[in-house]
């Protein structure tokens, strides 16, 4: 038998300590939250995507009443990035989300969004920092894939 041990390593700030160059990406999650069409969740959710160009894509949940056709935030963002400026690698990728027009403490995203986070990464041979923001601090993981140990990516398909 072999045993491997995964870790993960995150960094939590405290608001107040959150590194200046964060917190306009942090901001712009938050602010997309309101454009995310939830009228069945009521959870809605918004990501920001920062470019190595400086650029920062937004995007928002968008539902739909046959559940598997809504999109998440992250993929809208991702997936908008990744066509408005298909040569740019994302650097950075901020979450938030707001419930009853409040900002909820803690978000993480789902297990399709790991998915299309690490291909993103993978796509442009670089960590993608993930920023997972909340009303008093931010859970900061340095890529995508240490979101998502024992990953399956694009070299499983060579």
């Amino acid at each position: 038998m072999k045993e491997i041990k995964l870790e993960t390593r995150i960094r939590i700030y405290p608001l107040v300590e959150l590194p200046d160059e964060e917190l306009p990406l942090m901001q712009a999650a938050v602010k997309a939250t309101e454009q995310s069409y939830a009228p069945y969740s009521k959870f809605h959710v918004g990501a920001a995507a920062l470019l190595a160009n400086g650029t920062i894509v937004t995007g928002s949940n968008q539902e739909n009443a046959a559940y598997p056709s809504g999109l998440c935030a992250e993929r809208v963002t991702l997936f908008h990035a990744g066509h408005r400026y298909p040569d740019v690698p994302v650097v950075a990728l901020a979450i938030a989300a707001a419930t009853n027009g409040r900002q909820v403490e803690s978000i993480s995203p789902c297990g399709a969004c790991r998915q299309v986070l690490l291909e993103t990464e993978q796509r442009y041979g670089k960590p993608m920092k993930v920023l997972l923001c909340g009303t008093k601090e931010v859970i900061i993981a340095e890529s995508a894939e240490s979101l998502l140990p024992l990953c399956f990516g694009a070299k499983d398909l060579q």
